[in-house]
């Protein structure tokens, strides 16, 4: 017996508008249905993580979900939620972006031929690249009135906005594509739904109306929320831009700790909505969280779950590891395993001081690497005292006036960790 998807959506805060009937339809059918995504980058950041998840509820639920990649109409740009016209993307930019999409998507669902639900992934520039604006104005553009696609809001809103640029036709035509799109996998792949971001409503209603004036089929929707933060600031940003499901763009130490950040409320919608966790694990959760909120036990569920589902149980054991360093219950062993860039990201903005590699193959002595080589200490006096009282450390391991530091001490070859207490950090580069 196949699960009500649209009950999982429900009870997680993952659906938002449903076309009337469409959940009769999926509890009574097998079905298959789509979503599109935008191919702007090499990667997918963890906006796109909520349509991932969708899918991977979708096929659990016994249907067979579509990932249709965007390279004809990422050529475009959806005017939906934007105020002014995205950078078109040339077709060799594409193509990379494609190839780097497809390979994510295969973490996340089944393609395995040999299932009967497996999941496909398609390129709409391959239906769409040959087809003639002549044809496609005649065999597809006649059955939409421009007074029905300027009722759209996405359309409306960018219309009435106060932006200079307005909205071009070459935007004005996406949601004609997308409509294209589903009618072309309706009768290619019978598919029967469409879902994505409740801002995607107009754009997918575009479809099912294609197919019912042009095919007198019937078709479905779904959209989703859009994923906010309860201060304010935008889902999936950090200082540094997006976060990407990519490790070599976000390592696994900053996507594990932007899910360990989170806020109380937000970890309440986040462990719902991001994880795959059953209801009743989530609700015992939910209730022990609250009964001791200090230990932050949903934000390290959510960081945990996401980091093992996008990158390993390997990279998530680094993350937590790393994440240790900083509060002092990490050894000098785990500190040296770290690669360079999790080396950096752990000790993001703490001050750094460079020292030349050939003074490292002779030693310097411990009193001038924390004052004249470095400024880590206002002076040899300074040091002095700070090595007498046993407060020194470095890479995590107590030294006094004694110690030479060496190119053996280099963490990666390339850095010195020092420390004085538990949590004034000192990082020097070795150069040259």
């Amino acid at each position: 017996m196949q699960k009500n998807f649209v009950e999982e959506l429900r009870w997680r805060g993952m659906l938002h508008d449903i076309m009337p009937e469409t959940e009769d339809h999926l509890n009574q059918n097998i079905t298959t249905g789509y979503i599109g995504f935008d191919p702007t980058a090499d990667s997918l950041h963890i906006g796109s993580l909520v349509q991932i998840m969708i899918l991977i509820h979708f096929q659990r639920s016994g249907h067979r979900p579509i990932v249709l990649v965007g390279g004809a109409t990422g050529m475009i740009g959806d005017p939906a939620g934007k105020s002014d016209e995205r950078n078109l993307l040339d077709a060799e930019t594409l193509q990379k972006n494609v190839k780097g999409i497809r390979t994510q998507l295969q973490k996340f669902l089944d393609f395995d031929h040999a299932n009967p639900k497996a999941a496909q992934l398609v390129n709409n520039y391959d239906w769409t690249k040959d087809y003639r604006l002549i044809d496609f104005s005649r065999e597809i553009g006649k059955h939409l009135t421009v007074n029905y696609m300027m009722s759209k809001d996405s359309v409306k809103n960018r219309i009435g906005s106060d932006a200079k640029v307005g909205m071009s036709f070459t935007e004005f035509t996406y949601q004609l594509l997308q409509g294209y799109d589903f009618l072309h996998l309706y009768k290619e792949m019978d598919c029967k739904l469409q879902m994505g971001g409740s801002d995607q409503w107009g754009n997918i209603t575009t479809g099912t109306e294609l197919i019912r004036r042009k095919l007198s089929g019937k078709a479905f929707a779904i959209t989703c929320p859009l994923i906010t933060k309860a201060d304010g600031t935008k889902f999936g940003k950090t200082e540094d831009g997006n976060v990407w499901l990519d490790k070599t763009r976000t390592s696994s130490y900053k996507f594990y700790q932007y899910w360990l950040n989170a806020s109380d409320e937000d970890a309440q919608n986040y462990i719902k909505i991001f994880t795959l966790l059953d209801k009743s694990t989530i609700e015992n959760l939910i209730t022990q969280h609250l009964e001791s909120p200090q230990t932050r036990l949903l934000q390290k569920t959510i960081a945990e779950e996401v980091t093992r589902m996008v990158h390993s149980e390997e990279d998530l054991q680094k993350a937590i590891q790393a994440s240790q360093i900083l509060f002092g219950s990490s050894t000098a062993a785990e500190l040296n395993n770290l690669d360079r860039q999790t080396f950096l990201d752990v000790f993001d903005g703490v001050p750094k001081a460079e020292i030349s590699r050939s003074d490292l193959y002779n030693g310097v002595d411990m009193i001038a690497l924390l004052a004249s080589k470095t400024s880590f200490l206002k002076s040899n006096g300074e040091a002095r005292r700070a090595l007498a009282e046993n407060s020194i450390s470095v890479n995590k391991i107590k030294v006094n006036e004694s110690y030479n530091i060496g190119t053996a001490d280099l963490i990666d070859d390339q850095y010195i960790l020092l420390q004085r207490g538990k949590k004034n950090y000192f990082i020097v580069e070795a150069v040259g």
